[in-house]
């Protein structure tokens, strides 16, 4: 019989590879649906051209059946076969998967403006994420010129826990939602969990205590970031936050939390005017934090 988890169009695992492994025993799951967009999900930075034999290495898809689902996406325009090399990349097709998403977000366009003042004013960059799974991914994106080693781009996607971007997201989420998304980092990485759980959890209780959280080069060493909480549509089950990372050789002493914070804090109380989501999120119990910081 099929399984009816209601809760998992919610939070889906963090990748198509992970829910074909759950889903072995569910007879209304389509097993080869599933392989076709583990395979495009395979392309990823920095593995933007891959072959048949690469593309079973990473998936771990017999190479012939992974032969056959190129072909197919190929024919589709999902991917788009390079004959010199032998090889498959995205194709154009894709984007149009991605656009229904971005235009029912119509914030994104309104809040670019602002967004882009505030990534000149500082030097860095400022971004708009959505939570999905125990990632987040960017949505929109501002920066000046030079801005190090990460220069976000829409459709990236960056870790939860060890993120400001992801800690302010987690802090719109109703209690179930935001332990449940515990549950999961901790089940994905139990040993990243334990290293950051701390930290993630401070940062919730900064979001709530002064509209932003911190992080200290944690995701990348030479880039620190603010974030704030923007909100999380009860309807869509989508929740948001916006950050501002800036290279750490750009920071004056005390300048992220006095100037920066603040800031970003501002840029998502104009941003939920204009979408007029007015509360944040239902109060929650804040887990006691045992050890370390922000």
């Amino acid at each position: 019989m099929p399984r009816t988890d209601s809760s998992k169009s919610r939070h889906p695992p963090s990748s198509a590879a992970a829910v074909l492994a759950e889903s072995v025993d569910d007879a209304a799951f389509s097993t080869t649906l599933a392989k076709g967009l583990v395979v495009l999900e395979a392309f990823r930075g920095g593995s933007t051209l891959l072959g048949n034999m690469e593309l079973s290495t990473l998936t771990g898809i017999p190479r012939p059946t992974v032969a056959r689902l190129t072909h197919t996406l190929a024919e589709l325009g999902y991917l788009r076969y390079d004959a010199e090399r032998s090889k498959y990349r995205v194709g154009a097709r894709a984007l149009r998967i991605a656009h229904p998403l971005l235009a029912g977000m119509q914030f994104r366009q309104v809040a670019r403006p602002m967004m882009q003042e505030l990534a000149l004013s500082v030097r860095g960059t400022v971004s708009i994420g959505l939570l999905d799974a125990t990632s987040m991914i960017y949505v929109e994106t501002a920066r000046s010129g030079d801005v190090g080693p990460h220069v976000p781009d829409i459709g990236m996607p960056i870790p939860v826990a060890l993120t400001a971007m992801g800690r302010a997201a987690a802090a719109t989420l109703p209690p179930a939602d935001a332990d449940r998304l515990e549950r999961n980092i901790a089940a994905e990485d139990s040993g990243l969990w334990t290293a950051f759980r701390d930290k993630y959890r401070a940062g919730i209780v900064q979001c709530k205590s002064r509209g932003f959280c911190t992080c200290w080069g944690e995701y990348i060493a030479s880039i620190h970031a603010v974030a704030a909480p923007l909100f999380h549509a009860s309807e869509s089950k989508q929740s948001f936050s916006i950050n501002c990372g800036i290279p750490a050789f750009r920071l004056q002493p005390g300048q992220l939390e006095a100037e920066i914070g603040p800031r970003i804090a501002a840029l998502a109380d104009s941003i939920r005017a204009i979408v007029g989501h007015t509360e944040l999120a239902p109060p929650r119990k804040t887990k006691k934090i045992t050890s370390g910081g922000t």
